[in-house]
């Protein structure tokens, strides 16, 4: 939604110091833009950082704050908190989308910020983690000298695409979606409101209705108005919105879902740590949102060979040939039916036995290689391939295995031993345990033997 302001710079000369460019809002804006909070106790939810004594309102009532990074989903507020942040400061506020902003017009406004400092300006830069290095660079001198206060806004994690200078200089306080009972509040005042809202229209509508509405908007408070807009201006004045007319829009649903951004490695995460967890309910939840979100098929299958190995292991070795199976059977299926083959996948891993011990025993592996001096190959087990091989003496005192009861001869295959595997008792790992415990006991044996002999 293109909002107001946006990209708006100081015109000289540049009002008088403490004012702020901010314009009530006009009849033809977007209601989500028209309903913007006027006032920090307008803000709706946010407690675990606007309630009073936390951080960031001690900031704003001080006066003393210099830059601040809002980090959440679409629709939580950031950009009503940075205007209301301007309005209570007393600030002038310049405003630029960093995916419609370039250098040059980066560069007038700290040129002009700088010529003013009376000004206190506040700059806001929504969309924050699409400025490059290089942009992101140019705003460094005047974030650490003062002459703008920096307002980032950006549903992407920070950390991943804010430089670390700029991020080490900001206070970082992350959104959270709104609560239904928030949205379905604000949507009732929308609907009330005769000079921002929707009321000269006389439009009602039952709790239950606003309640469902918000629901479809997934915390989304700019989403949730803009539809209620739509609905109300379908419908003649005076009249009340029903189910009938929330159906539209609720086959229209689209779930916020980007498949190779935050909601992308967000998803899968929580995903793998439900089957690996053992819960077969969430792991269908978010089975189903990545399948919504329109997911490759064949990524979540790469996912589940992964799971069957570093996480099912040997207590279910079933599990790694099934979740290989689903993959080949997303690429010859293909979707729909391949979400048949991957729920089938998800469930047998997710309600398997677990063991971890490949993964571990694989780490200590290579804990063993880096750290410790690298072993040589005995020499009875060398190949013994070739004249020269056999002259040295490969391969011999090498002892055959199936000579042996069960195939255990005693022979030690490493020069100093390690422990490096240790078996868990869980699923079919169980009898792997005791079948190790027996081999141990019976290469004791076999050894005190041969020393005897």
């Amino acid at each position: 939604m293109s909002c107001p302001n946006q990209g708006e710079l100081f015109r000289e000369p540049p009002p008088e110091a403490g004012s702020a460019s901010l314009r009530p809002p006009r009849a033809t804006w977007p209601l989500a833009a028209r309903m913007r909070p006027r006032r920090l106790g307008e803000i709706l939810g946010q407690e675990h950082i606007l309630r009073p004594g936390n951080l960031l309102p001690r900031l704003i009532a001080s006066n003393r704050f210099g830059s601040l990074i809002f980090y959440g989903p679409p629709g939580c507020g950031k950009t009503s908190l940075a205007e209301v942040i301007a309005r209570e400061t007393k600030s002038r506020f310049v405003r630029v989308n960093a995916v419609m902003s370039n250098v040059a017009e980066l560069r007038q406004v700290l040129a002009v910020a700088r010529r003013h400092p009376e000004a206190a300006t506040i700059l806001f830069i929504d969309e924050l983690h699409r400025f490059n290095k290089s942009q992101q660079d140019l705003l460094l001198p005047d974030v650490e000298e003062g002459s703008v206060r920096l307002i980032g806004a950006t549903t992407h994690n920070p950390g991943f695409y804010v430089i670390p200078p700029l991020l080490s200089r900001s206070h970082l306080f992350r959104l959270e979606p709104l609560a239904i009972p928030a949205i379905t509040g604000m949507l009732k005042e929308a609907l009330a409101d005769g000079e921002r809202g929707l009321g000269a229209r006389g439009c009602t509508a039952d709790e239950k209705i606003l309640a469902d509405l918000a629901r479809l908007c997934d915390g989304d408070l700019r989403r949730a108005l803009n539809a209620l807009e739509v609905i109300v201006l379908s419908l003649p004045e005076k009249t009340s919105i029903t189910a009938d007319e929330l159906e539209i829009f609720a086959r229209e649903r689209r779930i916020r879902y980007d498949t190779d951004e935050d909601e992308h490695y967000d998803t899968i995460s929580a995903f793998i740590k439900s089957c690996r967890g053992g819960d077969p309910d969430a792991a269908m939840y978010w089975l189903a949102k990545m399948l919504a979100g329109g997911e490759d098929p064949r990524f979540i299958a790469r996912r589940l060979v992964i799971l069957a190995s570093e996480d099912v292991g040997l207590a279910d070795p079933s599990a790694l040939p099934l979740a290989v199976a689903a993959h080949h059977a997303c690429d010859f299926v293909g979707l729909p039916e391949a979400e048949l083959t991957l729920a089938h996948a998800t469930l047998y891993i997710a309600t398997a036995p677990k063991s971890n011990s490949a993964t571990v025993a694989l780490g200590e592996a290579r804990r063993a290689v880096a750290e410790l001096p690298v072993q040589a190959v005995p020499v009875a087990l060398r190949d013994k391939g070739g004249q020269a091989s056999k002259r040295m003496g490969h391969g011999q005192g090498y002892l055959y295995a199936h000579e042996f009861p069960e195939a255990i001869s005693g022979q030690s295959y490493l020069e100093k031993p390690l422990t490096l595997y240790t078996p868990k008792i869980s699923g079919a790992e169980a009898a792997i345990a005791e079948r190790l415990a027996r081999w141990k006991e019976l290469r004791v044996k076999l050894r005190g033997a041969g020393r005897r002999a």
